[in-house]
């Protein structure tokens, strides 16, 4: 068995979200920390404790949404499955975050582009598997080899809505992207808006969500490790109470 990490780090970067979104962590090591510890313990002098250190701790300010996280349909409009209220995280079913994996390959696909439902239907033809109920479907994207730079947020392509629909329609409940949004990069989306006059392409395959609910997956890490097909994926998000989405630590099982 042969376990891949498909996580990115909580870390203090400006390049994994896009500007003022971000996360800040602060690391409070042993030394600093020696007071805290103190605290429980009247009488107790520093010089008392193993080197004289307390314990190391972090104090982080985040978003549901920073790092490699699971959105719940809530996190994409109050409805979904055609008007029924959309679930929350802690209400997303633990047999969704587990099942078979399969990767689409749309690396050399350009930037900021949509891609359809023909595009996905080819690519599943071309690994030669059928999508079944319970599939965990991961998309490789130009993305992944720019996280870490100041292009992450904008470089990758999206899946679109008629897409993403192909998908949920056959029984897809759970899907992931290693880019920063299973949609197409806002900074494309916004010129296309402003060109037609169409706000139904705004945020168009999580709005496909409204239709038949389905969770994903956001910042991915090593799908290019991957192979097509062959493998199993565990994505059990943390349990928040009526949240929009939750971290999580997804990892592909190779047998």
């Amino acid at each position: 068995m042969k376990l891949i990490d498909l996580a990115r780090p909580l870390e203090n970067t400006p390049y994994a979200d896009p500007p003022g979104l971000h996360p800040t962590i602060t690391y409070l090591g042993h030394r600093e920390t020696a007071a805290q510890i103190l605290g429980f313990f009247p009488g107790v002098a520093p010089e008392d404790l193993p080197g004289g250190e307390g314990w190391a701790v972090e104090q982080v300010q985040l978003s549901t949404h920073n790092g490699t996280h699971l959105d719940a349909p809530y996190h994409y409009h109050s409805t979904m499955d055609g008007g029924e209220r959309a679930i929350t995280i802690d209400e997303v079913p633990l047999e969704w975050c587990i099942g078979r994996g399969v990767k689409l390959d749309f690396r050399e696909v350009p930037d900021g582009h949509v891609v359809g439902a023909g595009e996905v239907e080819a690519e599943f033809a071309r690994i030669g598997h059928q999508l079944a109920p319970g599939d965990i479907v991961l998309v490789n994207t130009a993305a992944g080899a720019a996280y870490g730079t100041p292009e992450y947020v904008a470089t990758g392509c999206g899946i679109g809505r008629e897409a993403t629909l192909w998908m949920t329609e056959r029984g897809m409940r759970v899907c992931g992207t290693d880019a920063w949004s299973w949609d197409a990069p806002f900074v494309h989306t916004a010129k296309k808006v402003a060109e037609t006059g169409d706000a139904g392409l705004i945020w168009e395959g999580h709005r496909a969500g409204m239709v038949k609910g389905y969770c994903h997956m956001e910042k991915l890490a090593n799908l290019e490790s991957l192979p097509a097909t062959g493998f199993e994926v565990q994505c059990f998000p943390v349990k928040i109470k009526g949240a929009s989405a939750g971290w999580c630590r997804p990892v592909a099982i190779l047998r």
